[in-house]
């Protein structure tokens, strides 16, 4: 029994001591990176501004666009994600006019042009972030098309979309990321 014991105690304590950090590694990450393609409607928003922009333009420009799904009155979700994008732009400094954040939100009936512009506001949102409303009906087909669609606002999640220029894939970020984390998924595409 003892000689049974001196073979499998080192092998159970060199197998705890070689999976320890494989577990805190996976333990550290708090999101999941994905590549996919999306099928966008076509479809006019509304930016703060009153603006109708279609969709087709706001994704197909020179620049990186990074986009997210909030609304604004939410108190949970949407204030970590919008403050990931302002962490962004400050981080991004001169450069932060380089990548086209976009915000939809998942609340139309609620969020007008005017709510959508204080929103920003109150995030002291920089140039480049853009935060849009649209009717139901298009919102809904802009959700679907990202697998995002949730049929009540308050069982929204933390998911991110990036786009490089003239890809024809996208980068999903689901879960919540450090800033660091942000700002290296943001280079990635080409920042």
């Amino acid at each position: 029994m003892n000689r049974l014991l001196q073979w499998i105690l080192p092998a159970l304590l060199l197998t705890v001591c070689c999976g320890l950090p494989n577990q805190a590694s996976a333990a550290a990450k708090t999101y999941q990176r994905s590549q996919q393609q999306y099928q966008l409607p076509d479809v006019t928003l509304v930016n703060q501004d009153g603006k109708r922009v279609r969709l087709k333009n706001i994704i197909d420009t020179n620049k990186p666009v990074v986009v997210d799904f909030i609304f604004g009155t939410c108190t949970t979700i949407c204030p970590v994600l919008s403050a990931g994008f302002i962490n962004l732009q400050n981080r991004l400094g001169a450069d932060a006019a380089k990548v086209h954040l976009v915000s939809i939100t998942i609340d139309p009936e609620n969020d007008n042009p005017k709510v959508l512009k204080e929103y920003l506001k109150r995030y002291r949102a920089k140039p480049g972030w853009d935060f849009f409303t649209g009717s139901r009906k298009d919102i809904d087909l802009v959700m679907n098309s990202f697998g995002a669609y949730i049929p009540n606002k308050m069982s929204h999640y933390a998911v991110t979309f990036i786009h490089a220029p003239k890809s024809t894939h996208w980068i999903k970020l689901y879960g919540i990321m450090s800033s660091t984390e942000f700002m290296e998924e943001v280079r990635k595409v080409g920042l």
